[in-house]
C-alpha cells in the first residue's frame, strides 16, 4: 500500500482502536494475576459519592474517579490526608472492576462531574476530547521522566501516565560479567550490550561456550536464551510483545499514532523480527521442532540459571525473586535490556506502556481544575503520596520525584527509569492496536511455528502478519458497524 494512503488510513483508524485494546497478552501474566485481587477493593457507589460531596469553598474541590479498584483504600487515605493538610475537599470514587467506562459516562453526565479521570488510549482521548484539559504546561507534565508517556490528541496533551509496566530482555548480569572475564569474550561487562549486533554476538558466544563457562564458574548453564515457547501459555510473548517492535517502528515511520495504529501495514521491519527470533531459537537448547509442545518453562530455565537471557516483563520480578519458588537468581543478579531491534538501538529504551493516564476535566471550572492539578502534584511530590504510590499501591510512577526511598524496588522498573532518565526513548505498546487480537495472533503463531520447525517458510509469516492484519482490521470494522 502506498505510504500516502497508509497515513490516511491511520487517521481514520483511531475510533476502531478502542475495540482492539489488549493487555500484556495472556491471562497467565503475573500482571493479570495481580489484577485479580481487585475483587477485594473497597468500592464506593456512585450515589454514595454524589451524596458525600460538599459545597465548594470557593477555592476549588477535587473529585477523582479512580480506575484501579485494588488501590481504592490507598486513594481514600490520600484524599483524607490532603484534606486535613490543606482544607481542600477531595472525593475519590473507585469504579467497580470492569465497569470504569460505564461509571465514567454516568458520572460525567452529572452536574458535579469528576475533575480527575482516567483515559487509556488515543481513542478514549477522542471520545472525551471536550473534557480533557491541556496538561502540556502543567507541573505534573514537567515532572515526567519520559515525555512520550502521554496521550496527545487534537493539539494538546490530553492525559499523563500515572504508572507503567515495562518489558524487554531479562538478563543475568552476574553470569555475563563472569563470562566477560574469559579470554576472547565479546564484551568486558554486561554494560557493553547496547545493540542487537552486540547482543547477538554475546548470545552466540555464550551458547557456544556453555561447557567452558560451567567448568570455570560452576554454573549449570544449558543455553544463552531461555526457550521461546510457542504454546498458548507462552506464545503471546512473541505474537504480542516481540511483534510490537515491527509495528512500533512502522507506525513511527508512517507518522501514525503509535497506539491507535493503522488499517494496513507493509511489514517493513519484519526482517528485523526474523533476526531477533532466529537469535532466540538459535541460541537456546530447546528443540525448534517442539516449541509449541508446552513442555518448556522459560521462567524456570532462567530462574535456575540454566539460561542467561529471557524475554518478558517487569511483572516477572516477583516470581523470580520469591524464595518460595526455589530459584537460584536473586534481585542483585538480574536486570532488563531493551529488545534491541537493529533500527534505533542507540536511543531505544524498554517497551513501556500503560492504560492508566490522568486527565483533568476541562469543564470543571478553573478553580476545580487548579485544585485537581495541585492535588495530583502533591501526590507525586509529598512523602505521603510517593510512599502510597510506590509502597502501598506497588506501582512504578514515571516522574522524576520518585527517587531514594520512594524509588520502586523492582529492579526491572529501575532499569526502565534509568533508561528514561538517560534520555532513551521508550517503545510504545503499539500491539494495543491489534485487530481481533486472538485471531490475528493465532495465525501469526501458526506461521511462526511452521517456519521454526521447517515445515513452512518466512513468507508465510509475513503473509499472516501483513495480510492477516488488513483482513482482521476489516472484519473488526464490519463488526463495529
Amino acid at each position: 500500500m502506498k505510504k500516502m494512503s497508509k497515513v490516511f488510513a491511520c487517521a481514520m483508524s483511531m475510533a476502531l482502536a478502542a475495540s482492539c485494546i489488549t493487555g500484556c497478552g495472556s491471562s497467565n501474566d503475573s500482571a493479570d494475576t495481580n489484577a485479580a485481587s481487585t475483587e477485594k477493593a473497597t468500592t464506593a457507589s456512585a450515589d454514595d459519592a454524589e451524596g458525600e460531596k460538599k459545597a465548594s469553598s470557593g477555592e476549588g474541590t477535587v473529585y477523582m474517579l479512580n480506575f484501579k479498584p485494588e488501590t481504592d483504600e490507598a486513594w481514600q487515605k490520600l484524599a483524607s490526608d490532603y484534606e486535613d493538610e490543606t482544607g481542600v475537599e477531595v472525593t475519590v470514587l473507585t469504579a467497580a472492576d470492569g465497569q470504569y467506562n460505564t461509571t465514567l459516562q454516568s458520572e460525567m453526565a452529572k452536574e458535579s462531574a469528576p475533575t480527575i479521570f482516567n483515559i487509556g488510549n488515543t481513542s478514549a482521548a477522542q471520545t472525551w476530547d471536550e473534557y480533557t484539559y491541556d496538561l502540556s504546561d502543567s507541573e505534573l507534565y514537567s515532572h515526567l521522566t519520559d515525555k512520550s508517556l502521554v496521550v496527545n490528541f487534537n493539539g494538546k496533551t490530553a492525559a499523563v501516565a500515572n504508572c507503567y509496566e515495562a518489558y524487554g530482555i531479562i538478563y543475568n548480569k552476574k553470569i555475563i560479567n563472569d563470562y566477560a572475564t574469559l579470554d576472547n569474550a565479546v564484551v568486558k561487562s554486561a554494560d557493553e550490550i547496547d545493540s542487537l549486533d552486540k547482543l547477538e554476538a554475546v548470545a552466540k558466544d555464550i551458547n557456544d561456550r556453555v561447557d567452558e563457562i560451567n567448568d570455570e564458574f560452576g554454573y549449570e548453564l544449558t543455553e544463552a536464551f531461555a526457550s521461546a515457547g510457542l504454546d498458548d501459555g507462552s506464545s503471546w510473548r512473541f505474537s504480542g510483545h516481540l511483534a510490537n517492535l515491527p509495528l512500533y517502528y512502522e507506525f513511527q515511520e508512517d507518522g501514525c499514532d503509535l497506539i491507535a495504529g493503522e488499517a494496513e501495514i507493509d511489514g517493513t521491519y519484519l526482517d528485523n523480527f526474523k533476526r531477533v527470533w532466529d537469535m532466540y531459537v538459535g541460541t537456546s537448547a530447546a528443540d525448534p521442532k517442539t516449541l509449541n509442545s508446552g513442555s518448556y518453562n522459560a521462567e524456570t530455565e532462567f530462574g535456575m540459571e540454566e539460561a542467561v537471557f529471557y524475554q518478558n516483563g517487569d511483572w516477572e520480578f516477583g516470581p523470580l525473586t520469591n524464595e518460595e519458588n526455589g530459584y537460584i537468581v536473586t534481585a542483585d543478579d538480574i536486570g532488563m535490556l531493551p529488545i534491541y531491534f537493529g533500527v534505533d538501538d542507540e536511543n531505544q529504551g524498554l517497551c513501556v506502556g500503560t492504560e492508566n493516564y490522568w486527565a483533568i476535566n476541562a469543564k470543571a471550572g478553573q478553580e476545580n481544575i487548579d485544585a485537581s492539578l495541585d492535588f495530583l502534584n502533591w501526590c507525586i511530590t509529598s512523602d505521603e503520596g510517593r510512599d502510597a504510590i510506590t509502597n502501598t499501591m506497588g506501582l512504578a510512577a514515571p516522574f522524576d520525584t520518585f527517587t531514594g526511598e520512594f524509588e520502586t524496588q523492582n529492579v526491572f522498573k529501575k532499569d526502565a527509569n534509568k533508561l528514561m532518565a538517560d534520555g532513551k526513548t521508550s517503545v510504545a505498546w503499539s500491539f494495543n492496536a491489534t485487530p481481533n487480537v486472538d485471531d490475528w495472533r493465532s495465525d501469526v503463531v501458526s506461521a511462526l511455528t511452521a517456519y521454526t520447525d521447517e515445515s513452512g517458510d518466512w513468507d508465510a509469516v509475513k503473509e499472516a502478519f501483513v495480510t492477516g492484519w488488513a483482513d482482521q482490521w476489516k472484519l473488526a470494522e464490519e463488526a463495529r458497524d
